[in-house]
């Protein structure tokens, strides 16, 4: 959150709320990805796709010195990104399943 404002707790869930809205209003990847390349600029865009392919990786179960070399993302963020693939809120998990090919 930008230090300049003053959002209240209610306020900025609601916020985040109507994001999730309009993410979850995208009919196809095709959209989706209009979608990202309007809200994100191309470092935060990559830094999005990075932390999906770690997610892949380390489910695949390589180390992350191996998905370092890889991707060129830093061990930290592997570890926060393990972190929550572990321990998060799901999110990371239910994509997997869902996006998975068999």
């Amino acid at each position: 959150m930008k230090p300049n404002r003053e959002t209240s707790a209610r306020r900025a869930a609601r916020e985040q709320a109507a994001l999730c809205e309009a993410l979850v209003a995208m009919r196809g990847a095709d959209e989706m990805r209009a979608l990202l390349a309007d809200l994100c600029t191309p470092a935060e865009l990559q830094a999005l796709v990075d932390r999906w392919r770690v997610v892949q990786l380390l489910d695949e179960g390589l180390p992350y010195r191996r998905i370092n070399e890889l991707t060129g993302v830093s061990v930290t963020t592997i570890g926060r990104v393990a972190r929550f693939l572990a321990d998060g809120f799901g999110g990371y998990r239910t994509a997997l399943e869902r996006t998975r090919k068999d």
